[in-house]
């Protein structure tokens, strides 16, 4: 099943609840197609607070209100680990609470958006596994900022097939 990843745009002033419902109507007006076509259209989560100041959906569950005033199948978020982990921590027990929302995943280290190593905050191994033990379907991407990209992709593959 084929992903397409869309982004909620900056707030400029705009109220949250006002930014959903044009997300929520905009989503809304591409999900029969979606649906039609067999692709799944990920509201991909980003933070405001270092690389995406302003934007709208930079909490998950902002993003799972859209979802589900969209109210389709093939509208989904795309869980970027790195980015909700800037912005609001606790990444297992938010992704075990919301995985009927989700339907791709993108990781990348914190701080700095490198490999997934020892210089980490986060326990890449034991997410996968929690992804994974949610019989989890869908994507797990991985980002990354480095140097050497087969190597830190290598190492990723490594580190999160559980």
């Amino acid at each position: 099943m084929p992903n397409v990843i869309a982004f909620s745009g900056n707030r400029k002033g705009m109220p949250d609840d006002e930014g959903r419902e044009n997300c929520v109507t905009g989503l809304k007006r591409i999900a029969k197609f979606a649906e039609d076509k067999g692709v799944t259209v990920c509201l991909e989560l980003l933070n405001s607070k270092v690389n995406h100041k302003d934007y709208q959906c930079d909490h998950t569950a902002w993003g799972v209100d859209v979802i589900r005033g969209v109210d389709s199948p093939r509208i989904k978020l795309l869980y970027d680990i790195y980015h909700m982990q800037i912005m609001e921590g606790d990444i297992i027990r938010t992704i075990r609470d919301n995985i009927a929302y989700i339907a791709h995943f993108h990781t990348g280290g914190v701080p700095g958006r490198h490999e997934l190593d020892d210089t980490q905050e986060l326990q890449w191994r034991t997410i996968a596994k929690a992804i994974a033990d949610l019989n989890f379907q869908g994507f797990l991407g991985t980002n990354s900022s480095g140097q050497r990209p087969m190597a830190s992709l290598k190492q990723a593959v490594e580190l999160c097939t559980v």
